[in-house]
């Protein structure tokens, strides 16, 4: 379906917010208007707001024609009468629009830009349908609804900047037509760039928008298709506060309610990073959003494919730490109810994992440990060669750890692991060659941490020794056919040359 296609049902999927949103513990982003108290954005509106703008000075000046001037006037007088203030605005719809366009384009003073922004967001947030008002302005005029705000984006002052992409995002979200691609692009990656941008004073107003736009099915796979998922994962392993952790994995469990994106987020590490976010929060609201995600992310595969989805979570400490939720008492169903499935499901899935389906899960988590896996002679007999399957795509993410890991006990681990592939498949020496495993143990001989350094030389021996094997096998197998039976001297031969 294009994209265009999918825009003509976005108002009976999604202008109803009970359709989307649980009505229980997840917060509903509409009626809390993308506030929070401790939103820079938030403090800054408040002290904004308590400002008054000399409108006369600017008519005088000639920045503003007497039409706008008469009509921001009554707009103000009507600030503490609400239905006065909407029966204004309705019979004046266009003449609404109008001034607060002209305003922003004529007005370069960054407190009275500050100003016009913030009181159109409110008179947004009072009344959704305000947005309609200007697209269809836009529409006739033959103008772009997006462009007075998408210049904001560029300004140096860092609230006139947000408060303009909150106004764009509730423009996205609340009329009854989509954003067009080649714009909702432009936005989406701004918001990605925003998210990474270090101590951005106002990622939470960032997030708040992005968990709007989300809301959204085209606008999700959109997201998704500038890898906005990666974004989302590497600032969720970093250091941020509750208050982002709740946000950002809201962000993913939106994106999650799409079946086949669940598929494309196997790439990106998100069970350790939420489940690190599960065990140390001690926030319920953080608790709750990562339990509603981690449920969307098992309820979405199929059956035959739910051991495969588990696994990783129940390596990586989920299951324990669901156990020790469920015991508390909530007062929200959902909460609890999610609890129970993920109990169910994860104790399930242990039942069912076979040791190579929990050295996989531990290896795809990337949190290797001295589970009995690693030191079982049988498992590595029975299933070395199964790290050769789907192109060697488990292979490949161990000697991704051994170069990327900065922790001791995984690269011990990992370092250990080669070794015992290479000691039981054949081909396992090239194999890793090729990869650049070899290379990658060697240098682990020069490592500050002892522990390393043994378990690399272990494995270096271990290659070393399979190609001594197989030389000497080779050197004996020509002996045997020069004498013509492999006799004593054959035997001997080989020996010394190995000795050699």
């Amino acid at each position: 379906m294009s994209y265009s296609q999918l825009s003509q049902d976005v108002t009976e999927r999604y202008s109803n917010v009970s359709n989307f949103f649980r009505s229980g513990h997840i917060e509903d982003i509409d009626k809390i208007g993308m506030y929070a108290a401790t939103s820079q954005l938030q403090q800054r509106a408040n002290e904004v707001r308590a400002n008054r703008v000399n409108w006369q000075s600017y008519l005088q000046g000639q920045m503003i024609d007497q039409a706008d001037y008469d009509f921001i006037v009554k707009l103000e007088s009507r600030a503490s009468q609400p239905e006065q203030r909407k029966a204004l605005i309705d019979e004046n719809s266009s003449q609404f629009v109008r001034t607060i366009l002209a305003l922003l384009a004529r007005i370069s003073k960054e407190q009275t830009v500050q100003y016009i922004l913030t009181l159109l967001d409110d008179l947004l947030q009072e009344e959704k349908q305000r947005v309609e008002l200007f697209k269809a302005y836009s529409q006739r005029r033959r103008e772009s609804v997006w462009a007075p705000f998408f210049g904001m984006l560029h300004r140096q002052d860092g609230f006139i900047v947000n408060q303009a992409s909150r106004i764009i995002a509730k423009i996205a979200c609340w009329g009854n037509q989509l954003m067009e691609h080649t714009e909702l692009l432009h936005y989406l990656s701004w918001l990605r760039e925003q998210l990474r941008l270090p101590s951005n004073e106002y990622i939470q107003t960032v997030a708040r928008c992005l968990q709007m736009m989300l809301r959204v099915g085209p606008y999700r796979q959109a997201f998704c298709d500038i890898d906005g998922i990666a974004t989302l994962a590497s600032v969720l392993s970093t250091k941020v506060n509750y208050q982002i952790q709740y946000q950002l994995v809201f962000c993913l469990w939106c994106l999650s309610f799409d079946a086949d994106i669940v598929m494309r987020m196997k790439k990106y590490n998100l069970i350790p990073i939420c489940a690190d976010v599960l065990c140390e929060s001690e926030k319920e609201k953080v608790n709750r959003i990562v339990c509603a995600f981690f449920r969307h992310l098992l309820e979405k595969p199929t059956d035959s494919m739910m051991v495969r989805e588990s696994a990783p979570m129940v390596h990586c400490k989920v299951l324990k730490q669901v156990e020790l939720l469920v015991q508390k008492k909530y007062d929200d169903p959902e909460h609890e109810d999610d609890l129970q499935f993920l109990f169910e499901r994860l104790s399930t899935s242990i039942q069912d994992l076979s040791s190579f389906d929990e050295y996989a899960s531990e290896l795809k988590a990337g949190r290797l440990e001295w589970s009995p896996v690693h030191k079982s002679e049988r498992f590595w007999h029975e299933n070395a060669t199964k790290l050769n399957e789907r192109n060697y795509e488990l292979l490949k993410i161990l000697v991704r750890l051994l170069e990327t890991s900065k922790d001791s006990l995984v690269l011990c681990v990992a370092a250990h692991d080669v070794g015992e592939y290479v000691r039981h498949y054949p081909r396992g020496k090239t194999v890793i060659e090729q990869l650049g495993a070899k290379e990658l143990v060697m240098r682990m001989l020069t490592s500050d941490d002892p522990n390393v350094r043994y378990n690399a030389l272990i494995a270096v021996q271990k290659i070393m020794v399979h190609n001594w094997e197989y030389l000497g096998k080779q050197i004996e197998d020509k002996a045997k056919a020069e004498t013509g039976g492999g006799g004593k001297s054959g035997g001997s031969q080989s020996q010394q040359a190995v000795k050699s």
